[in-house]
């Protein structure tokens, strides 16, 4: 079957119950046993619930995967699949990575005896130079989030397979509709939920999706044990979105590839990050790997001062965090997602106190356009 065709059926079957064409949201936190020892698939809802199972079913299609898990947000499903590792291991990450990613590492998880090493996982050859005897997995975002850079999945797997070395991918900026790395050689990816998957701004959410079926059963007894399971209502509401994620999809890179080349062309933008500009250095490995280039983009205004006139005068475009809903979303890496970062970390990547970052929406382009024309202007 076709992408829409299976997000729109795969665990998304009529409730056999009463026929409900969608599926039910499971509000229960506990399941009536027949007899002792005998129930009907679910317990309790930590550890099982309907609703999340239909979601986990239908993305595991989706990316292509053995097996998904539903977890109470990204970054609870980023830390799941990270305690599949113990004390004493090396992991290889994306250097410029949600700034999320960083703080959850060193704050935290060093603390547990991981070890983290940095770079730039566009070029497959920093990741080999960085290997070490304990390095037991790479943990790559493509793309990267706000510079849209892109690593090449096929030559990092090359890399990692024969080692027995984990791959994991954070898919979230483009979905499995324009991208599946398990089909490259990863063997996890992971999702924020919250964002394309959901579509409407409307829950918080997060998944990981294996490859492997033993990484399937130890991180479903993660789940389970440390209890950062999704709920049913957000389960329910990313059902709902992903029915829609083709169409919404194929609208945000119509939206963004005009949006990129106005970007490109105006006299007060430096710089324009999106992949799907036929001059972008990535643009070749980007019509790789992927089916389109998405609705996620970057550009620089030279300034503090100058990204603050543009943030602080659209009037459709909203100021908020977050991205990959139906409406255009347009933020400040600098003190806002990337904010954990220090100021020398931050100069080191690229991510300038003038760099902004849009999550093109799916509203008519022409109004679109308006409003950034009209605050750019005020620079």
């Amino acid at each position: 079957m076709g992408f829409a065709t299976d997000a729109i059926h795969k665990g998304q079957e009529p409730d056999p119950t009463t026929g409900a064409v969608v599926v039910p949201i499971f509000q229960t936190s506990t399941y009536v046993q027949e007899e002792l020892g005998k129930h009907k698939g679910y317990e309790y809802s930590r550890t099982g619930n309907p609703t999340r199972a239909a979601l986990e079913r239908n993305l595991a299609v989706l990316e292509r995967g053995h097996s998904a898990l539903a977890f109470a947000s990204g970054m609870a499903a980023i830390n799941a699949v990270m305690t599949l590792l113990k004390s004493g291991d090396h992991v290889i990450c994306s250097q410029e990575a949600y700034g999320g990613v960083p703080r959850l590492f060193n704050a935290i998880l060093k603390t547990f005896g991981l070890e983290f090493t940095y770079v730039d996982t566009t070029q497959a050859a920093n990741v080999e130079r960085a290997l070490k005897s304990n390095t037991k997995m790479v943990y790559v975002e493509t793309p990267t989030n706000p510079l849209m850079n892109i690593t090449d999945l096929g030559a990092v797997a090359a890399i990692t397979q024969p080692r027995g070395i984990r791959l994991v991918v954070d898919n979230t900026f483009l979905s499995p509709y324009f991208q599946t790395p398990l089909t490259f050689g990863a063997d996890i990816v992971v999702h924020s939920t919250t964002k394309y998957l959901n579509g409407h701004s409307d829950g918080v959410g997060g998944a990981a999706v294996l490859a492997r079926e033993d990484d399937a059963a130890r991180l479903k007894f993660i789940q389970n044990a440390a209890g950062a399971v999704m709920n049913p209502f957000d389960a329910w509401l990313v059902l709902r979105g992903v029915k829609t994620l083709a169409v919404r999809m194929r609208q945000h890179e119509a939206n963004a590839l005009r949006i990129s080349a106005y970007l490109a062309g105006h006299r007060k933008i430096c710089k324009v990050y999106y992949p799907g500009l036929p001059n972008d250095p990535q643009y070749d490995l980007s019509k790789k790997q992927t089916s389109g280039f998405g609705g996620m983009m970057a550009f620089e205004t030279g300034s503090l001062e100058n990204a603050r006139t543009v943030l602080n005068n659209v009037r459709l475009c909203s100021l908020a965090e977050s991205l990959g809903g139906v409406e255009t979303l347009i933020c400040h890496p600098a003190t806002m997602t990337h904010a954990y970062l220090s100021e020398d970390e931050r100069q080191r990547l690229g991510i300038t106190q003038g760099l902004v970052r849009l999550s093109v929406g799916i509203e008519d382009v022409e109004d679109l356009l308006a409003d950034l024309d009209q605050a750019l202007e005020r620079i």
